[in-house]
């Protein structure tokens, strides 16, 4: 269901109603009662809205979740909140798993850059690790606003074009941020799959994955181990793995898992055990979720 709450402030603001519309815009009346009920409404009416009302979608309207959490979320998001759940998790979430994969940023300084944009002077941080900073904020948001959709490769693509855009990574010709490896690499001393076989591997997973009727945290954590032994991106897909984690579990209602980096050693462990012991990664998931389940206890939020 759709949220037309932004509008309605905004015709308030003008004075007119939502009748009025359908003069100003030469949009039908269908369409006016498509706003009363929350349903979606085309691309064509909402470039129409927007720029009436100069403004973005945002402004104007958003998805209701049935997800309490995700729900939480979006509200905290589009208003701004500060000290909230989307708060806590941008912060935590970003410095977890950037700093599993070597970011040298502390949890403070990773919530310094959230709250007030800057850094302390002569702090000796790597450019890079700002730069990822920022943009696992921004994949955040990204993983939020698509919650509800389809787990695609577009999606999966979009993810590590966000996290690797400015990089040092993205002045290489051969790195293809936001597109798949050219070159084959090895992870934890174990050959992953091969450039040229990335495709199918990577369609056969999301087909295999999107074919399931009703999606369980056992499904999510097998799908972000299976994602990790395809490694199908020269670098990031780590931190791309644990966003798809996220939005795969607000999509369907499940408490997402949070991997803390003191936890580093038995996540790499079940990664790389998981052809041979699954309950290694499940319980560090497992684990995981619990850690989020504390940070849903601050807030008061039950699931």
């Amino acid at each position: 269901m759709i949220s037309y709450k932004g509008l309605e402030e905004k015709l308030r603001e003008r004075g007119i109603t939502r009748s009025d519309l359908t003069k100003e815009l030469g949009i039908s009346s269908r369409t006016i009662a498509k706003i009363g009920r929350g349903e979606k409404l085309s691309r064509v009416v909402m470039e129409k809205l927007c720029g009436y009302f100069s403004c973005t979608v945002g402004e104007l309207c958003c998805e209701i979740s049935d997800n309490p959490i995700l729900q939480t979320l979006r509200e905290e998001k589009a208003a701004k909140i500060s000290g909230g759940l989307y708060h806590e998790l941008q912060v935590r979430m970003t410095y977890n798993s950037n700093h599993i994969e070597g970011s040298r940023l502390t949890e403070d300084q990773t919530r310094l850059i959230f709250e007030t944009n800057t850094l302390n002077a002569g702090d000796g941080v790597p450019v890079d690790d700002i730069f990822e900073t920022v943009h696992h904020f921004r994949a955040i948001d990204y993983v939020i606003d698509c919650a509800d959709n389809v787990l695609t490769e577009e999606i999966i693509k979009k993810l590590h074009e966000i996290l690797k855009r400015d990089t040092k990574d993205a002045s290489l010709d051969w790195f293809a941020v936001g597109e798949y490896k050219k070159r084959p690499n090895v992870v934890g001393g174990h050959e992953t799959v091969k450039p040229k076989d990335v495709p199918f591997h990577m369609k056969a997973l999301l087909d295999g994955y999107n074919a399931k009727r009703e999606v369980t945290i056992h499904d999510v954590i097998a799908f972000h181990a299976e994602f990790e032994k395809i490694h199908p991106f020269q670098d990031g897909n780590g931190r791309v793995g644990r966003l798809i984690a996220l939005k795969e579990c607000l999509r369907h209602n499940i408490v997402p898992f949070l991997i803390e980096d003191s936890k580093k050693a038995f996540y790499y462990r079940g990664l790389s055990e998981w052809e041979n012991e699954r309950g290694w990664l499940t319980d560090t998931c497992l684990d995981g979720q619990d850690t989020f389940r504390r940070l849903l206890d601050i807030f008061s939020l039950e699931q």
